[in-house]
């Protein structure tokens, strides 16, 4: 599930988003290719779909920005969180929730649409001079151009609780139930729930760049190219792969996390129950598709291994501790339900 914001610009960037079981990628010509989980059709990158400039991906749905403004989404719909909201213009940048979505404009307002079961699509009065947005579980955060955030939805762990006082905000994440923040000097604050210590900052974290926050865990993006990550581990998603460097963009899944490096490759690590950590041969995000449009949905095979080998695949139940088992039936459960 990708709870960043991906900031609009003329010309495509390469970038990488996690959903609950899929990973979606941006390539510099402005296609896209995704793998992964495709029971909603959220791998099945619509025809001949191309100039997209930001992606994000929710629970089961995926978000694309065009570079002239519009949002194009595909994937579960049983919230409504895929029917972009019809004559929606002049969008700066998108974020994908569980089952709800958000758009920024250039006037600095919001737009929402999906699911407001738990308010996470009801802004909050007022709400202007917004300069990046981020969507969690059944929350949305907005970074307003004072560098203070605004939140709202869902609020079980106190994940949409903003510390008070807290300014100088330079990125937003949410997660399922946790929050992250990056400050313009580099250091990260957290709140909500820390049930596998996803809100316990590493001490010496500094120089971060970026976060994203999966379910249960979190990653930063430091300046110097490397990835930090803590939290939940049950999958092998918190741990970096040795010698990781050159790192420019990260996202977190639910229980997976990709990183994008400088010379266009992907790394991914975690689960691969559905095969979303299983890097198409060859894809790098320089070098145009073939096709020219469209993506890729490859059909992988999953295999079972250990919890504690890092190397995703299938995991069978009883390797699972039971508490991470009870919660991942609990988001199953609400995920067929929305869905």
């Amino acid at each position: 599930m990708t709870m960043l914001n991906v900031q609009y610009a003329s010309a495509a960037t390469p970038a990488v988003a996690a959903g609950a079981d899929f990973t979606i990628v941006l390539k510099a010509d402005g296609t896209l290719v995704a793998w992964g989980g495709n029971s909603f059709g959220q791998t099945t990158v619509p025809a001949g779909l191309s100039g997209v400039v930001a992606i994000a991906a929710g629970d089961s749905h995926v978000l694309a920005l065009k570079s002239d403004g519009t949002v194009v989404a595909w994937g579960s719909n049983a919230s409504l969180q895929a029917s972009v909201p019809v004559g929606l213009t002049g969008v700066t940048a998108i974020a994908a929730g569980s089952a709800h979505s958000l758009a920024l404009k250039s006037d600095g307002t919001v737009v929402t649409w999906g699911t407001d079961v738990f308010g996470s699509t009801t802004l909050p009065a007022g709400l202007i001079g917004v300069t990046a947005i981020a969507a969690g579980f059944h929350d949305s955060i907005a970074l307003k151009s004072d560098t203070t955030i605004t939140m709202w939805g869902q609020n079980y762990s106190g994940q949409t609780s903003v510390p008070v006082g807290l300014t100088s905000v330079s990125k937003v994440s949410a997660g399922v139930g946790h929050t992250v923040i990056v400050k313009t000097d580099g250091l990260v604050t957290a709140w909500g729930g820390n049930t596998a210590g996803q809100i316990t900052i590493p001490v010496g974290l500094a120089s971060v760049t970026d976060v994203q926050a999966g379910a249960g865990f979190t990653v930063a993006l430091k300046s110097d190219g490397t990835v930090a990550a803590w939290g939940d581990n049950t999958f092998g998603q918190t741990t970096i792969p040795i010698g990781l460097s050159s790192v420019i963009a990260i996202d977190a899944g639910k229980f997976h996390t990709v990183a994008l490096k400088s010379d266009g490759t992907v790394v991914a690590w975690g689960s691969n129950a559905w095969g979303q950590i299983t890097i198409p041969t060859g894809l790098n995000l320089q070098t145009s598709t073939s096709s020219g449009t469209g993506g890729s949905t490859p059909t992988p095979t999953p295999t079972t291994i250990n919890a504690d080998s890092g190397g995703g695949g299938c995991l069978t139940p009883t390797s699972i501790p039971f508490p991470m088992l009870f919660i991942g039936f609990m988001l199953l459960f609400i995920r067929l339900r929305q869905n």
